[in-house]
């Protein structure tokens, strides 16, 4: 496995991870055509998934004027993913078959995945099929290899921002935290009572957990079963949910209110792994800044392909 596609692997582990968590529901709707790149579409549904992905790792859904200027920086972002992978296929940058499947295979092994019928149902929680995963993966890898060809010799690093950022995260070790959560969704077209029947059903579910019972015994109660997504790296989740999660204590319950419903999440227990030594970390720690310094030139670079392109916006 390369560098850059462990990086990836990793990445994509936070992020389905943060979808599992997050419970993301994918709703029905009429499909249209919101924005022309060359020879290709944006479709509304592409653009509300995003924007629900990012609406559930955050915790709060946008009103008003904040959801559209949401909205629209999420449609900026994927014209930028479809030049990117428009000038990939027109350099003969692509990923094979093999290739996908091994990477396939190594995060199903990273994050202890038994098999693709548990796969697919931790996919199906946040909307997805295998299918559409793969193809997600497809693109990232894509891309990725598009940044290594054209801004990788840009990106360099020097010794004191690696010691820097070692002293900043890397010195006191990692902290792993284990994560159990209960899934409540709102009924499809839910009304206001049936939402606030699904809250009650929480709370009720909170107050039994506060009284010593136990999570899954108190959502036994409703036909319900807590997912177990054991220790996860507090550093592979998203800094406003590793935030939260810091407040609670062992055993503790807590709900997040979410566009599709609520939430439970319980952290079972902390472990703090030990500090590496700089000369071990040092490698990963520069491979870390280098990347981020790729994607800094990337992004500069895109925007010279959407100054020759052909972009309109219907929305």
């Amino acid at each position: 496995m390369t560098k850059i596609k462990g990086r990836l692997l990793i990445i994509l582990a936070a992020v389905l991870i943060q979808l599992m968590l997050a419970g993301t529901g994918v709703a029905e709707v009429v499909d249209r055509i919101v924005a022309e790149v060359n020879n290709d579409i944006i479709t509304l549904s592409e653009l509300q998934n995003m924007a629900k992905t990012v609406e559930t790792q955050a915790g709060v859904k946008p009103k008003g004027q904040d959801a559209k200027k949401m909205q629209r920086e999420m449609l900026e972002a994927l014209i930028d993913r479809k030049l990117a992978k428009a000038e990939a296929k027109r350099r003969g940058i692509v990923v094979s078959d093999k290739e996908l499947d091994a990477a396939m295979a190594q995060f199903k092994q990273r994050n202890n995945i038994a098999d693709d019928e548990t796969f697919a149902k931790g996919l199906a929680q946040a909307g997805l099929s295998i299918k559409e995963f793969k193809q997600q993966l497809a693109d990232q890898m894509t891309q990725e290899r598009l940044m290594v060809v054209m801004v990788g010799t840009k990106a360099s690093v020097t010794d004191t921002e690696v010691r820097r950022l070692y002293d900043q995260q890397f010195k006191k070790g990692g902290t792993k935290v284990h994560i159990v959560t209960l899934r409540m969704p709102f009924p499809p077209g839910a009304t206001e009572a049936q939402k606030d029947e699904t809250k009650q059903k929480a709370e009720d579910i909170l107050t039994a957990v506060k009284r010593g019972e136990s999570l899954a015994g108190a959502a036994g109660k409703f036909s319900l079963r807590p997912s177990d997504v054991g220790f996860v790296a507090q550093s592979d989740l998203d800094p406003r949910l590793a935030e939260y999660l810091e407040k609670l204590k062992p055993k503790e319950v807590a709900p997040i209110l979410t566009q599709d419903g609520i939430q439970l999440m319980q952290v079972v227990a902390r472990r703090s792994g030990e500090a590496r030594p700089f000369e071990t970390a040092a490698p990963e720690i520069r491979r870390i800044l280098q990347q981020k310094e790729m994607e800094k030139y990337f992004a500069d670079w895109v925007k010279t392909l959407r100054e020759k392109a052909h972009v309109k916006i219907m929305l």
